[in-house]
């Protein structure tokens, strides 16, 4: 069993920073990463355009160079790919945690599908993409339903609802429709959302309005078959044709493994999980949080940018208190 100083637990950004400040404090780390590396960025919409400048998501400022102001995920994958290559970090790809005791003599044992560790302290930095919010309705396990989307070109000439009014929605709605599809959305609130990226957000609502996307407000999916959705609008009910359901609900942490480690969850409408904001540290000693996990339910309080601060005081918490 290998004994280390960190665990981290996640491969994305955050778990990458994470890795970047173990190494600089001369600690002893391991990075375990179920997928490939950023998994959750690799599984992002092909065409998908950050909201956030290219130097908001730099790590240890090594210069991120985009095409545009804004970079794609194409770029994202190359430059955390380099920066992980850069500085040699101890990463583990497709090696799944599955287990995290605390035993008697102070060390946290970590199961993966592959092998078994020590650590002396634990970083969860796992993010939410992994899972989605379901719309619990009948037909939702249909080959048709997704709650990922990637590339419009499998939809076109298609009709396509898409749920949801979020940036992800948005920008799913558009591509498909300049690809060909009959594009409807459902959307649950009266107008599509102020989080909307702002050179989008015209596009869509002028879209709307000349009738290239059909929208409902104020609605809901009921019911979903293989060749129809049912809309409940209000007092008023609505069957339509369709042949696939982008289903961009939104996602969350997991919440189940965080409470089989032991950290608590806030009994509040967004689920905090308990951690400090001045160390990471969670209800656990020597068990920390890192990057937008620590958001719960309310996945816009954090990002790349306002996050990768997290890694520095995780790493100073560990050196200052061992």
């Amino acid at each position: 069993m290998k004994h280390v100083d960190v665990l981290i637990i996640g491969g994305g950004p955050i778990g990458i920073a994470c890795g970047i400040e173990a190494k600089k404090a001369g600690l002893t780390y391991v990075i375990i990463e179920k997928g490939c590396l950023v998994n959750s960025l690799y599984h992002y919409p092909i065409n998908m355009q950050f909201f956030s400048t290219s130097e908001l998501l730099e790590l240890d400022h090594i210069p991120f160079i985009s095409a545009e102001n804004k970079p794609r995920r194409k770029e994202a994958l190359e430059y955390y790919r380099r920066v992980t290559q850069l500085h040699d970090l101890c990463i583990h790809l497709f090696e799944k945690v599955t287990a995290v005791d605390k035993q008697v003599e102070g060390h946290f044992h970590v199961q993966t599908t592959k092998a078994q560790y020590a650590a002396s302290h634990v970083v969860v930095a796992t993010g939410f993409y992994d899972f989605p919010n379901l719309l619990n309705i009948p037909g939702e396990d249909l080959p048709k339903v997704s709650h990922y989307y990637n590339d419009p070109h499998f939809y076109a000439n298609m009709q396509v609802v898409v749920v949801g009014a979020s940036n992800s929605s948005v920008d799913a709605a558009l591509e498909c429709y300049r690809k060909g599809a009959k594009v409807t959305m459902v959307v649950r609130d009266q107008a599509i959302s102020s989080h909307v990226k702002y050179w989008v957000k015209p596009d869509i609502e002028n879209r709307i309005a000349e009738g290239a996307i059909q929208v409902y407000y104020n609605s809901q999916l009921t019911a979903i078959t293989a060749s129809e959705v049912y809309i409940q609008s209000g007092k008023e009910s609505y069957c339509i044709s369709n042949d696939f359901v982008l289903a961009l609900t939104g996602y969350r942490p997991d919440f189940n493994f965080l409470q089989q480690l032991g950290i608590t969850i806030q009994d509040t409408v967004d689920q905090f999980p308990t951690y400090h904001p001045e160390t990471m540290e969670t209800n656990i000693p020597k068990l920390y949080l890192a990057g937008v996990v620590c958001g719960g339910l309310n996945t816009h309080t954090w990002f790349i940018e306002n996050s990768r601060i997290h890694a520095k005081r995780i790493m100073q918490h560990i050196t200052q208190t061992t």
